[in-house]
């Protein structure tokens, strides 16, 4: 067995998302398990280096975990002909120039998302890195959890017949950080700061939309800012410029209509924190971060609409659970795996940089939608 290592700069890992999901259950997971086996004979053993703004918070998480390798000097780190891939999870607003200098340094390239702040700066990164000739990737999370995976499932297998259309719900309160300390960064809540539930959600639902049921062909949707003013980390209040909320209708190829909600300002009465029911002619199922449930069309109940009597079925409870017949890895974990086997095996890989600019178009297209107050038809892009 030969072990190759391969150097990550990571950018970004002082951050929520950045630390936990990408550093710490993906690259260091990797690690623990001895590497990334390629199936060859050949073992990736990925080396990152900590990229940010802060010292002495990147220190402190190389001291944490082992690490050897920080800097603040992102060119330097690029100049350096052994860093193999970059890797962005820096705020939204900061990624395009800094993935612009690693396509231009030969740096192959995985993402977080919103790849940019606009389509143009999109497509143009997808088009800068095909003509570099770099790997280039951006994390689509949501399509590799278990209960997208189990939903999926049903979907390939024929099990919805006809499928007419999807209902998702997502959201959860987020604290206005008066009272009580905000889950979220508070420069989500500043559009001048690229925040936007918007821009942050849209690009999510593309993919999975895409992914499962069809590409998008038009949007309408209505985004709205329904607590304004909130209070930042350092508990001063500030006004909230970005959108808290989105209510979305999608068109999709082949019929099926999509309705997504999506908001930092709704009180959880759901089983996950995201729930998309898919309704067809054979059979209807709802999916979550984790769990998958499904009632065919032969063990579909007969409601009566009667409000004069207390409902006397519990409806909930006529689903069945679809089993996970497979064991399931933390999703950002095998979307790396499959990143760095395409890097370094050739082996297929499709979430690259121009599904990433199409996330970046329907969030554009989602809040032109809004500001205009009509549907708006979304065109395939090329590069």
């Amino acid at each position: 067995m030969t072990r190759k290592t391969v150097r990550i700069a990571m950018n970004g890992v002082t951050g929520r998302m950045g630390y936990r999901q990408h550093l710490v259950r993906s690259i260091l997971a990797l690690r623990e398990q001895g590497g990334l086996d390629l199936g060859d004979g050949t073992v990736l053993w990925p080396e990152p280096i900590l990229l940010g703004r802060r010292e002495h918070a990147l220190r402190q998480i190389a001291d944490r975990h082992g690490l050897a390798h920080v800097s603040t000097d992102v060119d330097a780190v690029l100049a350096d002909p052994t860093v193999d891939v970059y890797f962005d999870a820096q705020v939204t607003s900061a990624r395009e120039g800094s993935l612009r200098k690693a396509i231009a340094a030969g740096k192959h390239v995985y993402t977080e998302k919103p790849t940019a702040t606009g389509l143009d700066g999109a497509l143009e990164l997808a088009r800068l890195a095909h003509g570099r000739g770099v790997r280039h990737g951006v994390v689509q999370d949501k399509i590799f959890l278990p209960g997208l995976i189990k939903l999926k499932r049903l979907v390939d297998g024929g099990f919805f017949g006809r499928i007419l259309s999807v209902r998702g719900e997502f959201g959860y309160w987020v604290f206005e950080g008066d009272w009580q300390s905000a889950q979220r960064p508070s420069w989500n809540y500043r559009a001048e700061d690229g925040g936007g539930i918007v821009v942050d959600m849209f690009p999510h639902w593309e993919y999975v939309l895409h992914e499962l049921f069809g590409r998008v062909k038009s949007v309408q949707a209505l985004a709205t800012t329904h607590v304004p003013q909130r209070w930042d980390e350092r508990g001063k209040p500030y006004d909230a410029t970005a959108d808290d909320a989105a209510y979305g209708i999608f068109e999709l190829e082949g019929g099926v209509i999509a309705q997504i909600n999506s908001s930092w300002t709704v009180r959880v009465n759901r089983d996950e924190l995201v729930e998309f029911q898919v309704d067809g002619t054979e059979g209807s199922a709802v999916a979550g971060l984790r769990k998958c449930r499904a009632q065919h069309r032969g063990a579909t109940p007969k409601p009566v609409w009667n409000p004069d009597v207390p409902a006397t079925e519990a409806f909930r409870e006529q689903w069945q659970e679809v089993p996970d017949n497979a064991h399931f890895d933390n999703g950002f974990k095998a979307q790396w795996e499959l990143f760095l086997s395409h890097v370094h095996a050739d082996t297929p890989y499709r979430w690259d940089l121009l599904a990433g600019a199409r996330g970046v178009q329907l969030a554009e297209l989602g809040l032109k939608s809004s500001a205009e107050g009509r549907r708006i038809d979304v065109p395939e892009i090329t590069l």
